[in-house]
């Protein structure tokens, strides 16, 4: 998970004077001709030396990493490169760092290229050769396709036999799937049964159709742009996991995205080793509403509507994209697989995201004799051009207001799966709940650390009545700094996973090019977020890599998915800095004590303890060889299947939670004229009445009432 997206709209506020057209350098050092790559290199190579927060220096250690690490890139599981190819690159090892300083020509990459494109045009004939014969299910054997654990091939038999290996288990994957078909159908009209030989064949048909377009596509749509990009990115990224380059293609799509707008399903795509990937889930889009679709599954299969689906597996991700994308309201339907492995068919209804359903709103929830209020915040998003327009601290504030008003005995902020936004927003709401004082502190790459710009200079509270914050590891950026100011003022009680996602750093996009559009920043050589400074709480820790560690921890789904910052070996160290000076919330004298009640709770629960040690199964479960044995294959399927069942009913709470909307959201809830709003809202209180993590914070926050002192919860606000 890559999670900028919030402080990018920081970046482009602090965007300065740094702007570097090709057509002013026209040579590098000693004299060698600059072409358009080589300039975006040099200029990619200076901006991480001279403008980076934390850059490596690039020298010949560093030119051995972006070796080793682009060649991984481009053969994920190590099928495709020999060994004796790595050895015949070896030469230009130590000589990457002199072509992005611009002292050699670039000559790494189309070495590269040539070896990748002749191996290519081998493996072409090799896997029809392996499709063409019967494989045998019976045999004791597995595959490794997860190639951090695999050696490059030493010899062309030994490609042969992880491909043989690779095709079977592809093969074996859709022949179970017929099998199934074929048992779930037997007694229908007109459904022909077939034998097992014929669905065998039928399967490694399928097979071959996929890979033969997956091939089809490297060799017409990847193209060598396509892979100095790559190039370009790896370089980036070995500085830290958000400094990124965007071709202009990708920029526009970036843009695209921020926006928060789009028809379909409100995802971003992306492509690798295994097929078509959730890379980006858009708030307030079909897949977000469905809470089914996470980053990182894999879309196998998309089908419109009840016609049958198509085997996206190969597909180039414009291509997906085309077919996943339709007209408003239509049904698409994706088969998903996920990181554990199972299969799961997601129906969605194709929309146009709209902008207010990502905005901050409200409900009530009825807990015992208790009225507890309930925000949620997907984003902290800001309007830069619009003074008047939606800034999600105006609308907190706005929900507050009403909440005060229904006399609620406590709120439960929800900023779980909330990526960020706007810095400005940030300090500003975390106003809403405390008196004046430091939010963040910001330190520059020189060490200067600034203690007095991001602060809340308003003694006023507009509520002082018990909080609680829910998160998990999808929370990132802005919000790891608004929990962590509440944690540190002990303004309220943090929930969630074990930790928040764990990103200190904020970018600044800059251009490339020599034709541009400054409003935008869309310019012919296209853009790069570049890392320039780090976060620091008020305690003086840091958000990177640790994140925010919540004071009552609660089991999550996706808690040993390696989506986290820390779970990337390129990301900037966790370190501290002198504490900032403020005061921490007086009233919260039974925090402590309903804390340690809360978590004592938590790990005397067998059902929650079952859940933990459920997803731990399945975590390790996916990181084992994957079985060629169908016996083995279709036992190991049935435990996960029944193991994510049994996680489903862990998740889900007894009874009900009371869920009542404000008499002022009603029509905004029950009678909006957009009908897609309309189900929008009526299908996320639906689930919210469901939600085991909020029901929990809801029972905290009545217990703390019930022994806080009577002065706390008097809720008068200021």
């Amino acid at each position: 998970m890559k999670s900028r997206k919030g402080l990018l709209l920081l970046a482009i506020v602090l965007f300065g004077g740094l702007f570097f057209a090709f057509k002013s350098i026209s040579y590098g050092g000693k004299g060698i001709p600059v072409s358009q790559r080589q300039g975006l290199l040099i200029q990619v190579g200076r901006l991480l030396e001279e403008q980076h927060y934390s850059p490596k220096t690039i020298n010949d250690d560093f030119s051995r990493l972006v070796f080793k690490k682009y060649l991984e890139e481009l053969d994920g599981d190590k099928s495709i490169f020999l060994q004796a190819d790595i050895n015949s690159l070896k030469k230009y090892e130590t000589t990457i760092d002199d072509e992005i300083h611009g002292t050699a020509v670039i000559e790494f990459t189309p070495a590269v290229n040539v070896i990748y494109e002749k191996r290519n045009n081998e493996l072409m004939g090799l896997y029809k050769d392996l499709l063409a014969k019967p494989f045998d299910f019976t045999t004791d054997e597995n595959v490794v396709l997860d190639g951090e654990k695999l050696s490059y091939p030493a010899t062309e038999a030994e490609r042969k036999e992880r491909w043989r290996k690779k095709m079977k288990f592809f093969t074996l994957e859709r022949y179970v799937e017929l099998q199934d078909q074929r048992e779930k159908n037997k007694g229908s009209k007109d459904f022909v049964v077939k034998a097992d030989s014929s669905l065998e064949r039928e399967a490694r048909e399928l097979v071959l159709k996929v890979v033969t377009k997956n091939f089809e596509r490297i060799k017409s749509a990847y193209t060598e742009d396509d892979r100095f990009n790559l190039f370009v990115n790896t370089i980036t990224n070995l500085m830290d996991p958000h400094t990124d380059y965007f071709p202009p293609v990708e920029k526009r799509a970036f843009d695209e995205k921020m926006s928060g707008e789009f028809y379909g399903i409100g995802a971003q795509l992306g492509k690798d080793d295994y097929g078509i990937k959730i890379a980006t889930i858009i708030t307030g889009g079909a897949a977000w509403k469905s809470g089914q679709v996470v980053v990182n599954d894999i879309i196998i299969k998309v089908g419109e509507g009840d016609a049958p689906p198509v085997d996206v597996t190969a597909f180039d991700t414009p291509d997906a994209v085309k077919i996943i994308r339709g007209n408003k309201g239509t049904v698409v339907k994706l088969t998903l697989k996920k990181q554990d492995g199972s299969i799961k068919v997601v129906s969605l209804v194709r929309e146009l995201v709209q902008t207010d359903q990502g905005f901050a709103r409200s409900v009530i929830i009825q807990q015992g004799n208790d009225k507890i209020g309930y925000i949620i915040l997907p984003d902290f998003y800001s309007n830069f051009e619009n003074e008047n327009g939606h800034h999600c601290s105006v609308d907190v504030a706005k929900e507050l207001v009403k909440l005060k008003a229904e006399h609620v005995n406590g709120i439960v902020m929800d900023i779980r799966t909330n990526g960020g936004g706007s810095l400005y927003e940030v300090v500003k709401m975390v106003g809403l709940f405390i008196k004046s004082g430091p939010i963040v502190q910001v330190k520059e790459r020189s060490g200067k650390v600034d203690q007095t710009t991001w602060r809340d200079n308003d003694e006023s509270v507009l509520y002082d009545g018990p909080l609680a914050v829910l998160v998990n590891e999808g929370s990132a950026s802005a919000s790891e700094i608004f929990a962590g100011a509440i944690q540190d003022y002990k303004r309220g009680i943090i929930i969630g996973s074990s930790s928040t996602y764990g990103k200190g750093t904020v970018q600044r996009q800059i251009p490339f090019g020599s034709r541009n559009d400054f409003s935008s920043m869309r310019t012919d050589m296209g853009a790069m977020t570049l890392t320039f400074q780090k976060f620091y709480r008020v305690s003086g820790s840091s958000n990177q890599l640790k994140g925010i560690i919540p004071d009552i921890i609660l089991p999550d789904p996706y808690e040993y998915y390696k989506g986290r910052e820390k779970d990337n070996p390129d990301a900037l160290p966790w370190d501290e800095i002198p504490k900032a000076n403020y005061q921490t919330w007086q009233n919260n004298t039974a925090f402590d004590a309903v804390v340690k009640k809360e978590n004592d709770k938590i790990r005397n629960n067998p059902s929650l303890k079952l859940l933990q040690d459920n997803l731990l199964w399945l975590s390790k479960k996916s990181e084992q060889p994957y079985d060629l044995n169908i016996d083995k294959y279709r036992q190991n399927q049935k435990q996960r299947i029944a193991t994510n069942n049994q996680n489903d009913s862990l998740l889900k709470i007894k009874k009900e939670m009371k869920v009542e909307t404000m008499e002022v959201d009603k029509d905004k809830y029950f009678n909006n004229p957009d009908q897609t709003k309309n189900e929008y809202y009526k299908a996320w209180l639906s689930l919210l009445k469901n939600d085991m993590y909020v029901d929990e914070s809801t029972k905290v926050l009545s217990d703390l009432v019930h022994t806080t002192p009577a002065q706390m919860v008097l809720n008068k606000g200021k």
